[in-house]
């Protein structure tokens, strides 16, 4: 498990770019640790 936070503070729009790699597309084995953005 990685535990990371992504956060961009200038002015200059980010773009991420998600990569998947294996065949299973879901997001249900995520866990949020600290959620400043109020979702579940």
């Amino acid at each position: 498990m990685a535990i990371h936070c992504l956060a961009n503070p200038g002015r200059v729009p980010l773009n991420l770019i998600e990569l998947q790699s294996s065949s299973y597309l879901g997001e249900d084995d995520i866990e949020r640790f600290d959620n400043i953005y109020g979702r579940d």
